[in-house]
């Protein structure tokens, strides 16, 4: 059965659309089952009934016609239930149904299987048999794998008919909707460029082409320049291979000849598709069919077909780079965005971004609050591909997108882009005054950054330090590790930006959700593995010529700390002091007149929490790293959207314990920020306060909603709602605690961004 499972879903994937996609499913299921009839039923959302879409067995002219409620028949009562149906008597069974149109009186058994995709019963799997049957266990495990392989499949299939403003049954949808997690907050509305990683023939878009016979010369010169590579290969290794492996070699030419691959592909750009998304065609069905062939031999050469093919697609990529004109306002649209990718747009052009995977607390949600722009994130089975050039909507408040909306819909969420803009004016008046509360508490407000950008819109909002500048950025947009003195001009810069206030620098902080692709890093649980100051523990050549880039860029200015992060053991601290100070000496030997910075720890390992006093003997200052502690602590990939709703800053226990952290750095008299999305929270900061945090540091974005909230209240009502909220059983009772004391203090203009927080 494993063999016909992938079998089916080999050619599942390669179908074109979703009509074919179903009518693979029904005829390949019957046959496997040895059935009379299989039928797919799929959700229609408008109605809330189950059409029926595909079937072989039952009459062909009731497909798109026939439907049932979930309270209605068996169809209903496997989509009612979410599981299984095996019956050896349908008729039997109180539930049954009868349907003239399908003419399935004859049908004795029934075997209902629900397809779901997050949580939702997308559609109900249904085969019948003309004798009495019950289905075997084998059968009915067989239906249920299936369905759940089929699941995303079927609901990327669906959003592809959606981007096309139709949906399933045939009927016109109106302002297609795609739900994500939002990023970052705001609105935008703009056309959407799709950008994808580079030589990935699964993600290229569809997008017509101008000069149809400049796209086929360009094509047959990247063919050509393939050809010329593997032969040159099969010269190199000539002496290494005996005569029938180096067969392989031509095999390979023959299928980059123009009468194989190349003619097929030049056909589909002289109907009018650019040359990529016509190779991502060519290379798709082939490489399906072949690996649907139940010959070993045969199969693996679909590996050979898309090892050629995507050969070919760098060489397209690579010219068309340096030819990609980005919209005047964009919308980066992508499966996996990166902060490359939000570098590579020209500056004023990119106002939001879409991206299939990652979070609200990812790096590239993080980059984008930073930089003032609204991105959903993890919008499950978005059409990335098929919504290139496309009028889109993103909605960073509530995390949807809208593709090709209507002109009542673009002029509502117009209204609320106005609304915005108000409410940014009426915050600027606040960016001269002190954060302090109506009892004269202060806070110190500072900012998170990772590009010069950054600094310049910060000091714009009034923040008064950085309290995390993100080194990794600057290494995540090159090609291979700066140099020293690359740092220190990255470095000089930032400090002279924000000379006399505060730069807090953390040192190089990759791993997890921040690669360098030119340094991977592949592991199975990359969270809980190479990351951090274990990196540059490991290389302290890295380490050093950081620190010493640090050290140099901070002569003349002194306003430098420096922060080390994912802190496990005090010996890691011990450690980076060591080879801190020996940066140091050696500088003063070089004649640099070099001070001795601040140097802080990130409270980011939950175990730390309870060392406080081992750190605090070691560091100057102390960081908490809201995000990863909370990540921790919960046990939450906080990049993964299918968990993200247990992801909460505000859970009671994540509040006790910075509350912990808080009480004994304060007793020790040690400075204490925390930096993260938390800090940059309007509801949460008010907590942050009353548990003695001296310095919130956030995206320059929410700084001014964090100052109008906390100058609204006073120190007794934040350690009264404190006292209240760590009494809570979970953050939901959290949340409405500070939302109805929000409320009551009349604030409500700024619920909403305590909300996104």
């Amino acid at each position: 059965m494993l063999d016909t499972l992938h079998s089916i879903m080999t050619e599942v994937n390669g179908a074109r659309d979703l009509d074919a996609t179903l009518d693979i499913l029904v005829r390949r299921v019957r046959a496997a089952l040895q059935t009379r009839v299989c039928s797919v039923y799929l959700l229609d959302r408008s109605s809330g009934r189950y059409v029926l879409l595909a079937s072989q067995g039952l009459d062909p002219a009731a497909v798109g016609k026939v439907s049932l409620a979930p309270q209605e028949g068996l169809v209903g009562l496997v989509a009612q239930r979410a599981e299984p149906v095996n019956l050896e008597v349908a008729r039997e069974h109180p539930r049954y149904y009868y349907l003239p149109e399908t003419r399935e009186e004859e049908y004795e058994s029934f075997l209902g299987v629900p397809v779901i995709q997050h949580a939702q019963v997308l559609g109900v799997l249904v085969v019948q048999q003309q004798q009495r049957r019950k289905f075997s266990r084998e059968d009915e495990a067989f239906l249920i794998t299936l369905s759940a392989q089929l699941a995303p499949v079927i609901a990327l299939a669906e959003s592809k008919v959606a981007a096309q403003r139709g949906n399933p049954v045939g009927k016109p949808a109106r302002d297609p909707v795609f739900a994500g997690v939002p990023g970052a907050p705001g609105v935008a509305i703009a056309q959407a460029m799709t950008v994808f990683i580079p030589a990935d023939l699964g993600a290229i878009p569809t997008r017509p082409c101008g000069d149809i016979a400049a796209e086929v010369r360009f094509f047959n010169d990247c063919l050509e320049t393939v050809r010329q590579d593997i032969s040159e290969l099969k010269i190199k290794i000539k002496g290494q291979l005996r005569p029938e492996e180096r067969e392989l070699f031509d095999a390979y030419l023959h299928m980059l000849a123009d009468s194989a691959l190349g003619v097929e592909v030049v056909a589909l750009i002289e109907q009018g598709n650019w040359a990529q998304g016509a190779l991502a065609q060519v290379a798709r069905q082939h490489i399906n069919n072949f690996a649907s062939i139940d010959d070993d031999y045969l199969r693996e050469r679909a590996t050979d077909i898309k090892d050629l093919c995507s050969r070919v697609l760098y060489y397209l990529q690579e010219q068309q780079k340096k030819q990609r004109v980005y919209p005047e306002r964009c919308i980066l649209v992508c499966e996996a965005l990166s902060a490359a990718m939000l570098a590579d747009v020209p500056k004023g052009q990119l106002v939001g971004v879409v991206s299939a995977e990652g979070s609200a607390h990812s790096h590239v949600a993080i980059l984008a609050k930073a930089m003032g722009m609204p991105a959903v994130m993890g919008v499950a089975d978005f059409p990335f591909a098929e919504l290139d050039g496309h009028e889109l909507i993103v909605d960073g408040h509530h995390g949807r997108v809208y593709s090709d909306p209507s002109e009542a819909l673009r002029q509502r969420y117009q209204q609320i882009v106005r609304e915005e803009v108000q409410l940014t004016e009426e915050l600027e008046m606040l960016r001269d005054l002190p954060c302090e509360t109506r009892d004269g508490y202060r806070v110190a407000l500072w900012v998170n950054t990772g590009l010069l950008t950054d600094v310049l819109r910060s000091r714009e909002r009034g923040a008064e330090g950085i309290g995390l500048f993100r080194t990794e950025v600057p290494f995540m947009l090159r090609e291979s590790f700066p140099t020293e003195d690359e740092q220190t001009e990255i470095y000089r810069e930032q400090l002279q930006a924000f000379h006399p206030k505060q730069v807090t620098m953390r040192t190089l902080d990759i791993g997890g959700d921040k690669p360098l692709p030119y340094f991977p890093i592949d592991e199975a649980n990359p969270y809980l593995g190479w990351r951090g100051i274990r990196v540059s523990m490991d290389h302290p050549e890295l380490f050093l010529a950081q620190v010493r880039a640090m050290l140099r860029a901070s002569v003349g200015l002194d306003n430098l700390q420096i922060l080390l992060p994912m802190i496990s053991k005090v010996g890691e601290i011990d450690s980076a002091l060591l080879l801190i100070r020996r940066a140091q000496r050696e500088l003063f030997e070089e004649g640099y007149a070099v001070r001795t910075p601040p140097i802080g720890v990130m409270i980011e390992v939950p175990a730390m929490a309870w060392q406080i006093d081992a750190i605090v003997r070691r560091a100057d200052f102390i960081s908490v790293g809201s995000n990863d502690l909370t990540q921790y602590m919960l046990a939450v990939d906080r990049n993964n959207p299918r968990v993200t709703g247990l992801f909460s800053h505000l859970h009671p226990a994540v509040l006790r314990v910075l509350h912990k952290i808080a009480g004994e750095v304060t007793a020790a008299g040690k400075r204490l920020s925390i930096c993260g999305e938390m800090a940059g929270s309007p509801a949460a900061s008010v907590l942050l306060m009353a548990m003695g945090f001296d310095i919130l540091s956030m995206n320059a974005t929410n700084l001014q909603r964090v100052k109008a909230l906390l100058r609204d209240v006073t120190l007794v009502q934040a350690q009264r709602l404190l006292e209240h909220a760590l009494q809570q059983e979970d953050s939901e009772a959290v949340e409405t605690l500070l939302e109805e004391a929000l409320q009551g203090l009349g604030v409500s203009r700024l619920l909403q961004a305590a909300r996104e927080g």
